[in-house]
């Protein structure tokens, strides 16, 4: 029997109050909010999620902001991931906020040799034409695969034509299925963890085709 009984109203309240004072002053003063409303329920949330789809790291809610001219301190949103890193990582990505659910699988932004190899895919007739047909599958249960993280770009990538047949998917950059919804009332219920698991699953056939012609990264990129 499931543990998990929902992502509770104070997850979207904690992340509300934090956007509209994001200091230390404030993270200090509702830290135990953070761990009652937000900590404790996702980590629920993932030990459920990863007993069937693999571990699952949790995001930390400080921000880097090293190389960033934001300087606020904490990141208005939580989440967690099967991959740590930002390029060149495919897996399945969750993330809860004041605004709702996103959630997915993919690759948000291949590295230069998986990109490679998924053009190579793409430009091939038989495993193009597969990724067309499971597009528009997908698109028809309102899974579509998107170009993930980056725009594509605007013109062919050098070695291809402009008048491919497959020329709007030679653009991407990545690519993935994702998922976001507005907060309704049902995230507050055990049926959060139905509605993740439903498009975790639905990307079963995309996370088939990946496996076989792209495949991971052998060296992460930040």
């Amino acid at each position: 029997m499931s543990t998990f009984q929902g992502l509770p109203p104070g997850l979207f309240t904690f992340f509300t109050e934090l956007e509209a004072d994001n200091s230390k002053a404030f993270w200090q003063a509702n830290k135990s909010r953070w761990e009652r409303d937000v900590r404790a329920p996702m980590r629920t949330l993932l030990t459920e999620l990863s007993d069937e789809f693999g571990a699952l790291r949790m995001f930390r809610p400080n921000r880097d902001v090293r190389f960033s001219a934001d300087k606020s301190p904490y990141k208005l949103w939580t989440g967690a991931t099967s991959e740590a890193q930002a390029v060149g990582g495919i897996g399945y990505y969750l993330e809860a906020s004041a605004e709702g659910i996103v959630t997915g699988y993919g690759a948000m932004l291949m590295a230069p040799d998986q990109l490679r190899r998924y053009r190579a895919a793409i430009d091939d007739a038989r495993s193009g034409n597969e990724f067309e047909h499971l597009n528009r599958t997908l698109a028809a249960e309102s899974h579509l695969v998107s170009h993930g993280a980056e725009e594509p770009l605007k013109t062919a990538p050098r070695g291809y034509s402009t008048d491919h047949p497959r020329i709007q998917y030679l653009r991407w950059k990545g690519a993935a299925i994702v998922q976001e919804w507005p907060e309704e009332d049902w995230m507050h219920t055990p049926d959060m963890l139905d509605a993740i698991r439903r498009v975790w699953h639905a990307a079963d056939p995309f996370k088939y085709w990946v496996d076989s012609y792209v495949n991971e990264s052998p060296a992460h990129q930040y």
